[in-house]
């Protein structure tokens, strides 16, 4: 991956010219990561019981939580704009029944997941129609603006009653501050970061009810052990912020 101050804006093209999809560490490329099964446990335990459900996967990358909510879903779509993380999704697919990606469950033998080519603040799906739609390791890449589209076309997507999943770095945990100082090497893509009362005000503002709101430990072990006890009065040692919004079934909510 390209480490470094870009030359312009993060955007489709910086993510088809700079291998980001390509040149991801093992953390990201294998779904058995200790990275990704932490990820992939603490993100299903965000969306719930979804058997049946329909569920949209909104920058789904690499397609690592596509998958395994294929596992048991009726129908996932992925959703990303770059056609390089569309491809190494669809490699995935052509590869064969898909592995346990940090289940345990063994191959997945459920339906197989789509993946589409849009943008996720207009990804041209049916609108009402949807049951969980899933917005991991995803706010953290958009601008302000593209941020807002996101929530409201996820808003638009789901049914009423349905959830969103939102799961991001904590821009106040102590190795985000140690990116924003260069004392650890930062990610050009994370271009803005979200608190966790930004994400509930804004989720707030196109509509959502906020059925759960809190901060999730590391995956490294020792870490994860002193944040469990120490987060809630340690703000430095909150690692991830994990949302689930509800779709209100009138207009805006405030």
């Amino acid at each position: 991956m390209t480490i470094g101050d870009p030359p312009g804006p993060i955007d489709r093209l910086y993510y088809e010219t700079t291998g980001y999809f390509e040149g991801g560490g093992r953390h990201l490329l294998d779904p058995e990561s200790t990275f990704q099964r932490y990820r992939i446990r603490e993100v299903l335990r965000l969306c719930g019981p979804h058997s049946g459900d329909r569920v949209v996967d909104l920058g789904c990358g690499w397609g690592t939580l596509a998958f395994v909510l294929a596992r048991t879903a009726a129908r996932v779509v992925g959703v990303d704009f770059a056609a390089a993380a569309l491809e190494f999704c669809r490699r995935r697919l052509a590869a064969g029944p898909v592995r346990s990606l940090g289940t345990g469950l063994g191959p997945n033998i459920g339906p197989r997941p789509d993946f589409i080519q849009a943008d996720a603040g207009n990804t041209g799906l049916r609108g009402g129609s949807w049951d969980l739609v899933v917005a991991a390791d995803l706010v953290e890449h958009l601008y302000p603006n593209d941020t807002r589209r996101v929530y409201e076309e996820a808003r638009r997507l789901l049914r009423p009653g349905g959830r969103l999943v939102v799961w991001t770095p904590n821009p106040g945990h102590l190795l985000e501050r140690l990116r924003a100082l260069h004392i650890l090497r930062p990610d050009p893509t994370h271009v803005d970061y979200k608190t966790l009362n930004r994400v509930i005000r804004e989720l707030r503002e196109v509509g959502f009810t906020i059925e759960v709101a809190e901060y999730v430990p590391s995956h490294l072990p020792f870490l994860r052990t002193v944040e469990r006890w120490s987060q809630g009065f340690v703000p430095v040692l909150r690692r991830r912020v994990g949302v689930v919004g509800v779709r209100s079934n009138g207009g805006r909510s405030g």
